[in-house]
């Protein structure tokens, strides 16, 4: 990052913070578009976004505060960034304690980091076919700050939550238009009968 000459500041160029900010999400967007250019199956792309993703989590110069924000009904999303081509999107996550998702997959591939706080997180896989499909629980895995992980479908099925006692803050990164699709969730499954 170059400095820049307080005095030579005038009242439009934007705080110091605020460019920390915007160079740290650039550096992300561009380093996630080199791995997302090299055009490779999803599963291999999210591991290469993965270890994009890694040395940014738990930047102070990341989020604003307002990206940060949560909300008490829900857990909140903040868009940060959405490829001009639609081939990825950039978003955080916001979760109060208790706070949680459905149980889903995804419409492509996806990388989750924690940012801040723990996210809690239990995988499933589908036993059975047609009608008679049921989920089963496979692993419970407790994310930790700095913790990445990627996944593509199928075999993305999952429910993540915030099962401490602070806000939690993920950043995820989708292989779609978040902007034009609004989520990433591909489908919505009933938990099994002990979950509900």
């Amino acid at each position: 990052m170059t400095t820049t000459d307080v005095r030579a500041r005038t009242a439009a160029t934007p705080r110091p913070d605020r460019l920390d900010r915007l160079d740290r999400l650039d550096r992300l967007v561009q380093d996630v578009r080199e791995a997302v250019r090299q055009g490779l199956p999803g599963e291999r792309t999210a591991d290469l976004v993965a270890q994009r993703l890694a040395p940014h989590l738990g930047a102070g110069d990341l989020l604003t505060e307002e990206q940060r924000e949560g909300s008490t009904d829900h857990y909140r999303q903040h868009v940060l960034h959405v490829e001009a081509d639609g081939s990825f999107s950039v978003v955080a996550l916001v979760w109060l304690p208790g706070q949680r998702t459905s149980v889903h997959d995804h419409v492509s591939w996806c990388v989750t980091g924690v940012h801040e706080g723990r996210e809690h997180e239990r995988r499933y896989r589908l036993t059975g076919e047609g009608a008679a499909a049921r989920l089963a629980a496979t692993e419970d895995v407790v994310n930790e700050q700095g913790d990445v992980c990627g996944f593509a479908p199928p075999g993305d099925i999952h429910r993540v939550w915030n099962g401490g006692a602070g806000k939690a803050v993920s950043l995820h990164i989708y292989g779609a238009d978040i902007g034009r699709l609004g989520s990433s969730v591909r489908r919505v499954y009933e938990p099994p009968a002990d979950e509900r």
